[in-house]
This record gives structure tokens, C-alpha cells and sequence, in this order.
């Protein structure tokens, strides 16, 4: 082997490869690739980690944690490209390395949320970029929210992006999917930000009935044709019935976000279709919308990869507490939920695994009292965190 220097040779870890553990080993990095890995002591000079995990960096599909920083308080906008780069930050020191930014990709009368913004957010991300303030890598998910009346028309605003590299079919009518229970979507409502009436809900709720009836159908054969046509991978989203399953099929989804039932996750996975939790529901122990619990889904192997959704850190605790809850999961397939099983599932095949060749995006990680800390971050071999 030969001996690279002090700056490229991480050892005395415990690394998580994509199969195995190795309870005592180093890996050397080249030119932001791994060149070598191995077991034992570490030639000398290299940085000790102190027997904390060193595993691949995290990837995340689907997070809206965005929004948070550029809208923290209701009619309240941040500087666009500081709200970037202060969400960065926190999802780097959070272990995330390569991340989807999921962009809400409609407008909706009278609700308070940071819908019609996907533009000035996407050009906010590659201003960052092109500035060389990001530590993490960045890419677009556009989430498609189906009976709105302009989604098309949206989307087609950003699909030429280089940086997009996933679309989700999403249908928040009350009454279905994730709200099949239309009291659980006005409590949800009621708790976000200032709060909304019953009879402000009840207008919101019309008109998203209308718009079901008038525009789903239309929006839905021309969202998928554009995703077609960009060669961009499709998720659904929510997925409750056999029909909802069926749909996914014709669409040719390559990813499941979030389905609700087990039937529903069955008839996916039977498929060959990538299922999609969020960390969140493993961390808390269930659903916060009373939908099948994503522990569930990993004790019958039916769970593919966890998002971090709306919380950063939820991703890398529900990674490494999934082994205790899910006994037939052990560390290095937890792991891979979160890091390459997304890569694959969005064509980021150079990543997402500790092996030759592969990018040097790493973190080392100490868990004390059960709670995982990012000590060191690198994206392609250099410090970012």
C-alpha cells in the first residue's frame, strides 16, 4: 500500500461498509475518491477517530426543512440565499451530505405556506452554489401537488434544471391518502403557524375538492409525460389503496414516499418499488397523521429508505436505532436506508457507499446515551463540517 499523507488517512474507526462492520479499520482517500480500506491499526499519520463510527455520508430525497429558514415565521421572508446557506449548514452538521431539496411546486389561494416560491428558492440554491457556500451537494425534487390548477405550468418552469433529479405526484384533498381522516388535516392546520378557523378550513377544503374534480386528472397524465420525457424519476406519495398502488404501476414510480397502509406497502414492494419512511415516524414511534408506523414497514422488509422529512437529525438517529427495533435489520443495512438505497434509487451511483472507487463523502460519528453526534464531516475528501 502506499502510505498517503496524515490528511487523506482516516483511522482507529469503526466503519459501516454497504454488507459488513468492521470493528477496527482506516480508509484512505485520493484525489475526493476511497482508494483503499482495511482492518487493523492504520499506517501512521493518519487522524484517529477514536473508535467512532465512519460511515458514508447521508443522502437524503425528500426534506422541506427549507422552508423553515426562508419563512420562520408566517409572512415573514428571509434573504433567499442566507436561508440556503444557514439550511446547509444545519444539514451538514446533521451528517448530510448529497440532498434533494424538496420545492413546492404550486400556488394555493388563501394558505399561508411558502407555495409559489419554488423559482426564487432554486435560484437562491444555484447562487449558493455558484459562490461556493455550500457544504453539502444539492439537487431538486419538484413536489407536484396534482389538482392545483398551474402545477403544469410550474414545473415546466424548472424541469430544464440540470439540478433536477426527482418529482413527486402529491394529492392533499382532504378525505384520502395521508388525510383519509379529515380531523387529523384540520388539526394539522389548526397547529401550523398562527393557526386557521374551522370555517377558514372549510373554504380551503371546498376549494381543494374543486380543483380535485377539475384538474387532477389532466395535471396527472401531463406532470407524468414531462417526467417521462426529462428521463427524471417519479415518486407517488401516500399511497393507501390497491388503486393508489395500481396508479403508481402505471406511472412507472421508481419511489413510494410515505405510504400509509401495509396492504399499500406491500403491493409496492411486490413491485419492485422503492419504499420511502420518514425518519421522524421511527424516531417518535409511529405516524403524527395516525398512519402505519415505519417501524412496522422495517419488521416486515418492507422498508427501502428513510427521509429525514422535516427534521435534519431525525435521519441519522432513525438509521442507527433501527437495528434494536427491527432485529432482522442489522447496523450496515440500517446504513444503507440512508445512504446508497437513495443514491440508486435517484441514478447518484458514484456515492453512498465506503468502497474503491466511490466518492470520498464521509462522516464520523460518536453516540453517547443513545444520541448520535457528527464529529467530522468530508464531501469528495475535504472538510466540510
Amino acid at each position: 500500500m502506499t502510505t498517503p499523507d496524515s490528511q487523506s488517512l482516516l483511522g482507529n474507526a469503526r466503519i459501516v461498509l454497504a454488507d459488513r462492520v468492521i470493528d477496527r479499520g482506516w480508509v484512505a482517500i485520493e484525489a475526493g475518491r476511497i482508494a483503499e480500506f482495511g482492518e487493523g491499526p492504520a499506517p501512521r499519520g493518519s487522524v484517529d477517530c477514536g473508535g467512532d463510527l465512519l460511515m458514508p455520508g447521508l443522502i437524503e430525497l425528500h426534506t422541506d426543512h427549507l422552508e423553515m429558514h426562508y419563512q420562520p415565521r408566517p409572512k415573514v421572508q428571509w434573504d433567499p440565499v442566507a436561508a440556503v446557506v444557514s439550511y446547509d449548514g444545519q444539514l451538514a452538521t446533521c451528517g448530510i451530505t448529497t440532498v434533494l431539496d424538496s420545492l413546492r411546486v404550486w400556488r394555493e389561494e388563501g394558505a399561508d405556506d411558502v407555495d409559489g416560491q419554488a423559482v426564487i428558492l432554486a435560484e437562491a440554491i444555484a447562487a449558493a452554489r455558484d459562490a461556493n457556500l455550500l457544504r453539502a451537494e444539492h439537487y431538486l425534487h419538484l413536489r407536484c401537488e396534482i389538482p392545483m390548477p398551474n402545477v403544469v405550468h410550474e414545473a415546466k418552469e424548472l424541469i430544464d434544471r440540470p439540478d433536477v433529479r426527482l418529482m413527486s405526484l402529491m394529492d392533499h384533498t382532504p378525505g384520502q391518502r395521508q388525510f383519509r381522516d379529515e380531523g387529523k388535516l384540520r388539526e394539522y392546520y389548526r397547529g401550523k403557524g398562527a393557526g386557521m378557523t374551522d370555517a377558514e378550513l372549510d373554504v380551503m377544503f371546498a376549494r381543494r375538492l374543486f380543483c380535485k374534480e377539475n384538474y387532477a386528472e389532466a395535471n396527472m397524465r401531463a406532470i407524468v409525460a414531462l417526467a417521462h420525457q426529462h428521463a427524471i424519476p417519479l415518486a407517488s406519495h401516500d399511497d393507501t389503496t390497491e388503486e393508489n398502488v395500481a396508479d403508481a404501476l402505471r406511472d412507472r414510480v421508481a419511489v413510494a414516499e410515505f405510504p400509509t397502509t401495509l396492504e399499500a406497502a406491500r403491493g409496492l414492494h411486490e413491485a419492485g418499488i422503492d419504499i420511502l419512511m420518514g425518519a421522524p415516524n421511527v424516531v417518535r414511534g409511529g405516524s403524527h397523521s395516525g398512519n402505519i408506523a415505519a417501524i412496522d414497514l422495517a419488521r416486515e422488509g418492507l422498508l427501502d429508505i428513510l427521509s429525514s422529512d422535516y427534521i435534519p437529525s431525525s435521519l441519522l438517529m432513525a438509521a442507527l436505532q433501527l437495528p434494536d427495533r427491527a432485529p432482522a435489520i442489522d447496523l450496515a443495512a440500517a446504513v444503507r436506508t440512508v445512504t446508497k438505497a437513495p443514491a440508486e434509487a435517484v441514478g447518484l451511483n458514484d456515492r453512498g457507499e465506503i468502497a474503491i472507487g466511490k466518492r470520498a463523502d464521509l462522516i464520523r460519528v460518536h453516540v453517547a446515551h443513545e444520541v448520535p453526534a457528527v464529529r467530522s464531516v468530508w464531501r469528495e475528501g475535504n472538510r466540510v463540517a
